[in-house]
């Protein structure tokens, strides 16, 4: 997507562009002031603080013994130094103003881009309210809320047939689906996690039957995307009465649907481990020194439609891209877009962890990118995945896909809608829109 030509450019997007400078110059003035020695002892010394932080996180991750000893003194003692460092120098003051000033001019500038690159929204389209809806409950998940919300008396009040899971058995939530479709649904929602949501959402777009989102799982990342309320999920079930429908794209791995990620490598290799659930921080740490530096696990190559990624740590590969490298924290603006997100990492030592700590999207170990497919390949002849959060193996080599519009979604009418997403920071941008420059920006990442 290109800037639009100035004339054009709207002018809230231009006043942001031009606080986003004034901001910045202003932060730069700060350090000037302080003196050319003052200035540069602020820059550098943050700047190295950083550096020397995610190097020793490197080391707690990547290394067990006093290795992990040195990196956890360095993780923590780095910014501790940065504090004594500009107290002791009587620089605090300005490093604190120069800070605040950066970090407004970043939120101006992201203010600014965001005016400009709004995308279009996920069209909906109003629906009649199904006649025959059955609704699939998990009632321990997200910690019980399908009991604390009421949601199975709702439900039913509304008109749907409930499903509820027995939780003490392996239960094949697909064939459930399937038989609910036999006898006559014409919609199928899931009350559980995005793992659950996705077999029977697979079964949905099968029979091409409109699906139901309740927001009772733990994090619920789909359900945000979606823009549903993940606070009080019975909101979710205003969909019956008064819904609007959505098409959206379903993601593919090895055959499976997933409606968020599948993810390879370091990750999917952890959760594969029991003692996994019960005490995730000690058995991350106590795992992730082998997989990191190649003493276990197994060596992933992906093939995408441009591209190939060698030797890859972790591999994340979403439906729909996510607005930064890190989905725990990131959100999807679309799910209509047809392709697949991609970040592949390869980090070998403490100087590169430093590298993608300081430069993010742009480090040499980190690759993020979009494709229609992804083709993952290894040496092993089963490899571990994560399915949305769930342990899986697959034999290689293992295919991702997407199927765009593969899905009719059912969502309420009126609901809070998801958070906007933060775009790619180009500063080339903000400065064309700040000055009235001519001609197209370059195109943002998705």
């Amino acid at each position: 997507m290109s800037l639009p030509h100035p004339s054009g450019t709207p002018r809230r997007a231009r006043l942001w562009a031009l606080l986003a400078v004034v901001c910045a110059l202003l932060a730069a003035v700060t350090l000037v002031a302080e003196g050319i020695i003052g200035g540069l002892l602020v820059l550098v010394v943050g700047v190295a603080g950083a550096a020397l932080t995610a190097m020793g996180t490197w080391w707690v991750v990547s290394h067990r013994g006093a290795v992990r000893l040195v990196g956890t003194l360095l993780m923590v003692g780095a910014p501790v130094a940065i504090l004594f460092i500009y107290a002791r120098a009587g620089l605090w003051p300005i490093a604190l103003i120069a800070i605040a000033l950066w970090a407004a001019a970043v939120a101006c500038a992201r203010s600014a881009l965001r005016a400009v690159r709004r995308p279009d929204g996920m069209r909906a389209v109003a629906r009649d309210a199904p006649r025959h809806p059955v609704l699939i409950m998990n009632p321990k998940s997200g910690g019980g809320k399908v009991g604390r919300f009421g949601l199975v008396e709702k439900s039913e009040a509304l008109g749907a047939r409930v499903v509820l899971l027995d939780t003490e058995v392996v239960t094949d939530v697909a064939a459930i689906a399937r038989q609910a479709v036999a006898d006559g649904a014409d919609l199928l929602g899931v009350a559980g996690g995005d793992g659950t949501q996705a077999r029977v959402a697979a079964v949905a777009a099968e029979h091409d039957l409109p699906f139901l989102v309740i927001s009772a799982g733990t994090r619920n990342h789909f359900a945000m995307d979606l823009g549903l309320d993940r606070e009080d999920p019975a909101r979710c079930l205003d969909a019956l009465a008064d819904g609007e429908e959505l098409r959206v794209d379903l993601g593919f791995v090895g055959g499976q649907a997933f409606v968020n990620t599948a993810s390879f490598g370091v990750y999917a290799e952890i959760v594969q481990r029991p003692e996994y659930r019960d005490a995730k921080a000690d058995s991350a740490l106590a795992a992730l020194p082998d997989l990191l530096l190649g003493y276990a696990g197994t060596t992933l190559d992906a093939v995408t439609d441009e591209t190939r990624l060698e030797a890859q740590q972790a591999l994340l590969v979403s439906n729909n891209p996510y607005s930064s490298p890190e989905p725990m924290g990131a959100r999807r603006s679309r799910l209509d877009l047809g392709v697949l997100g991609v970040v592949g990492i390869r980090v070998n030592n403490a100087a590169q962890a430093a590298d993608v700590a300081l430069r993010g999207a742009r480090a040499a170990g980190l690759h993020v990118l979009t494709s229609r497919q992804v083709v993952v390949r290894s040496d092993a002849e089963r490899i571990a995945v994560a399915v949305d959060g769930e342990a899986l193996t697959m034999p290689t080599p293992v295919t991702c896909t997407v199927r765009p519009g593969a899905l009719r979604v059912l969502v309420p009418r009126l609901r809070p809608g998801a958070p906007a997403a933060a775009p790619p920071m180009e500063w080339n941008e903000v400065l064309a829109l700040a000055f009235n420059r001519t001609g197209p920006g370059p195109s943002p990442s998705v």
